[in-house]
């Protein structure tokens, strides 16, 4: 029954679709099993002040990568038809060959240029996988559903991940995760090359398009989603160092990323619920008001339990977010600057990430007063989103009326009979 479901997920919407799905989930669990190797190097076998400095070096080096695609990246999804799928295969297969480059070089200073060249990639194929979607679905009304589909496919690949790398972790050696890695980035690529060539696709988008720029409600919802994004930052890495702090070790470590991974994971049942009665807008007020809430409520006490529930919320405040940007993005901005768009907004949302995250690792924050402090920017961020959206809809809605005040009266010609 469960193997039913799992494969419904994959299969549902057509041969295109569940190609990229296989995919993305050997993509995750290599991202996934790449970062428990990472977390047992840089922040559990040193001292908590030399884990802040090489967590605050990693953080760092997580910029560069969108530094280079940028300006590179969205100029070929532009020119070239087929590069989504090229990414995706390129991406992945790039990162089997770093991910033994890794085995060798973990305890060495050589960790920091190859795990550089996996983001570089893991965000190419990120990027390659948003703008491959609205390619092989049948509607554009499908997007959000089909967002909220690979979100769960890798939280379930992520979760299947997770036990096994662990284990390896702690009682073999963080190599054998790379060895993990390495196979999962392989099957990727396989999945990625099985997939239909934009040239055999029709010519016509299928997605709906308003335009060929960015229309201001993407912008704005970038800059929400964005706030999101630091928030999730900010809050993950004031838990996890909080928790370093008291001697905790990667089975608690652990236990927070599954807590952020089911949040996520909810948020994408909730999300296409919450789709079909209100806008994407809505999606990012909501989110931002559910980081908030849990912010200030944890700010009373933070336990392990508290903590989990903490990652929880702010895993589904980012899905939620982000399944609702990406909806608005895919559904309103034209083809040929979808690419681009994508590379700016992930772009954007990892600096907010990186931002985000670095506070608490480069000052000893308060525990109480950081989560009261990331409640109050949540709702500050809230209430300037909001007043961006409404205030031009009032602007134009007084406008229309003081016109209509000036136009004359039309004659009634019925008396003119």
């Amino acid at each position: 029954m469960v193997a039913d479901r799992v494969g419904l997920l994959f299969s549902a919407k057509g041969a295109g679709f569940q190609r990229l799905a296989e995919s993305h989930a050997a993509n995750v669990a290599g991202d996934t099993l790449v970062a428990l190797a990472l977390a047992s190097t840089l922040f559990f076998s040193v001292p908590s002040t030399t884990a802040r400095d090489r967590v605050a070096l990693y953080l760092l080096l997580t910029l560069a990568p969108f530094a280079i695609l940028g300006p590179v990246l969205g100029r070929i999804f532009d020119r070239y038809r087929g590069a989504y799928r090229g990414g995706l295969m390129v991406a992945s297969g790039a990162r089997v060959v770093l991910a033994i480059v890794m085995m060798f070089g973990i305890d060495s200073l050589w960790l920091y240029p190859v795990a550089f060249g996996l983001l570089v990639f893991s965000r190419i194929h990120g990027i390659s996988r948003a703008s491959m979607l609205p390619v092989v679905l049948d509607s554009p009304h499908e997007l959000i559903t089909a967002n909220t589909q690979l979100a769960k496919i890798g939280v379930l690949a992520s979760a299947v991940v997770i036990p096994p790398g662990v284990l390896a972790v702690r009682f073999v050696s963080p190599v054998l995760a790379l060895v993990f890695a390495a196979v999962a980035f392989g099957v990727s690529a396989l999945a990625a090359s099985l997939l239909p060539s934009l040239e055999a696709l029709p010519s016509s988008d299928r997605s709906t398009s308003r335009g060929a720029g960015v229309p201001r409600s993407v912008r704005l919802a970038r800059l929400a989603t964005a706030g999101v994004r630091f928030l999730n930052g900010y809050l993950l890495l004031l838990v996890a160092f909080a928790f370093r702090d008291a001697e905790a070790g990667v089975l608690d470590f652990g236990a927070l990323l599954a807590a952020a991974g089911l949040g996520f994971f909810i948020s994408a049942f909730v999300t296409p619920l919450i789709e079909r009665r209100v806008p994407e807008e809505p999606m990012v007020v909501a989110a931002l008001a559910v980081a908030a809430a849990a912010a200030f409520v944890a700010s009373h006490g933070l336990t392990l339990p508290v903590a989990g529930v903490l990652a929880a919320a702010a895993g589904f405040a980012w899905g939620t977010a982000k399944f609702g940007f990406d909806g608005l993005l895919q559904m309103t901005v034209a083809p040929r600057a979808r690419g681009r768009a994508f590379t700016i907004s992930e772009t954007m949302f990892q600096l907010a990430w990186v931002v985000g995250a670095i506070i608490p690792v480069a000052v000893t924050v308060d525990e109480t007063l950081g989560l009261n402090a990331a409640g109050a920017v949540a709702l500050v961020i809230q209430v300037v989103y909001v007043t961006a959206l409404l205030v031009p809809i009032a602007v134009a809605r007084r406008a229309a009326a003081e016109e209509r005040a000036v136009e004359p009266d039309e004659p009634d010609l019925s008396e003119l009979i």
